[in-house]
């Protein structure tokens, strides 16, 4: 009994021992609900598959919380060793000279193997640098679609199996499903500057500002008060006003999400990633899953719809311990079967080509009609440098002016023009802030 007890001890001693020998890998993040737990649960099954290294997520927030809260910490000398950014924040954290360890160094430094053509083309390509490097890992990368009602579109007489491709469509099936009394409202957006004026812009292939959307350097000047958006912006004014749009809301717009699954809206735009919430709110209809919508009198042939979610980016600061431990689970995070089930669950896009050719063998894509929408959307065509994204500093800021712009359009006080130009004018001048602050 006594040899037993000892021995349990010397046991007990020695995983107490390996536990402690671990090293800590701490990963700032912005998911909480289910994406926080599916995220919490990648992290443990790392942590289960091999004894040296311990990654301990910490959820920080929203988004620019998580990187208001990175930078006051980076000052503080108290940053994590990983933090996941959103694709807006990307300018900022590329600005942060001697704060970010480039994943393209990391990987290289600490031997592991690091393609970035393994990786599917328009997400790689918006966090490299000019001479092609990967800045940060990929991880959580979405695009915007349409979602629409069958059950709404079946009353209104419309084809259930068939979304409207134009911008005319969506206004004639709108008008429909209004006067038919099937839904209040025909449509309604979320992000009204990521989808209605950042993607409007990539799609009908316009610019957004100078030196290609920001990836040519600083010095930027937006210019996404040209026609075509000026165009949109009238016309979701014009549906405001006749009841066919409903706004849904400043930076997210999470009531149109509500809109939607009430089944007050009959469609919504909103982000690939919500796939998964649409299913699960749609109690008591059918949900369609489609391309955004284009001005086919402005363009024939849409081009590519842009990303938004996030990357992970490592910070200095940490031990060669933790950044070979970091470099092991990025590593960990890039296998087929991962980042397959974490698309399949989220609707985020598979961030990798072998992930996708997985969810392609596997059959997902044929089980789960709507499902590839986002990855067709995004790969269509070649892209452009107005349709590769947009990257700017202080662009969250930005797009606070575009929300309160648009407000103003909709409460009369500003022509589509006026909201526009001021919205351009007070954006740079957030840029030239963001120069002389870096």
């Amino acid at each position: 009994m006594i040899r037993n007890f000892i021995t349990a001890g010397f046991m007990l001693a020695l995983s107490a021992s390996s536990s402690l020998a671990a090293t800590e890998i701490t990963w700032w993040h912005a998911m909480g609900a289910e994406l926080g737990q599916k995220l919490e649960a990648i992290a443990t099954k790392f942590n289960e598959s091999q004894t040296d290294y311990v990654v301990k997520p910490v959820y920080k927030g929203t988004y620019p919380e998580t990187l208001t809260a990175t930078i006051a910490a980076f000052r503080a000398g108290q940053q994590p060793a990983i933090v996941q950014v959103f694709e807006v924040g990307t300018g900022t954290m590329m600005a942060a000279k001697g704060a970010v360890y480039p994943v393209y160094k990391l990987m290289a430094d600490q031997g592991e193997a690091f393609d970035p053509k393994s990786f599917i083309a328009p997400v790689v390509g918006y966090y490299t640098d000019t001479e092609g490097n990967i800045l940060s890992m990929p991880f959580n990368s979405s695009t915007p679609i349409l979602y629409y009602n069958k059950d709404v579109f079946k009353k209104a007489g419309l084809d259930p199996e068939v979304a409207p491709k134009t911008w005319a469509e969506v206004e004639d099936f709108s008008r429909k499903i209004v006067t038919s009394g099937a839904a209040k409202c025909g449509f309604t957006s979320a992000w009204i500057t990521w989808i209605q004026t950042e993607n409007l812009s990539a799609i009908h292939d316009q610019p957004f500002g100078t030196l290609e959307n920001g990836f040519g350097g600083t010095g930027t000047e937006f210019t996404f008060n040209g026609p075509v958006q000026v165009k949109h912006w009238g016309n979701l004014k014009k549906w405001a006003d006749e009841g066919l749009f409903q706004y849904g809301g400043p930076v997210g717009g999470d009531d149109a999400a509500t809109k939607f699954y009430a089944q007050e809206c009959a469609m919504t735009m909103n982000s690939s990633a919500g796939r998964a919430g649409v299913i699960k709110n749609a109690k008591d209809f059918t949900p369609g899953f489609a391309p955004l919508p284009y001005y086919d009198d402005v363009t024939k042939e849409p081009k590519n719809s842009i990303i938004g979610g996030a990357t992970l980016w490592v910070l200095n600061g940490q031990g060669d311990d933790v950044y070979k431990g970091v470099a092991k689970f990025f590593t960990y995070l890039s296998q087929p079967e991962l980042q397959a089930d974490w698309h399949q669950f989220t609707g985020y896009l598979p961030v990798t080509n072998a992930a996708y050719e997985l969810g392609q063998k596997q059959g997902y894509y044929e089980k789960s009609p709507g499902s590839d929408v986002a990855i067709q959307q995004i790969t269509r065509g070649t892209p452009s440098v107005n349709s590769k994204g947009v990257r700017f500093g202080n662009l969250t800021q930005a797009r606070a002016i575009l929300d309160e712009e648009f407000q103003a359009l909709l409460a009369g006080t500003k022509t589509p023009q006026q909201a526009l130009d001021s919205a351009v004018q007070r954006g740079n001048e957030l840029l030239r802030e963001f120069e002389a602050a870096n």
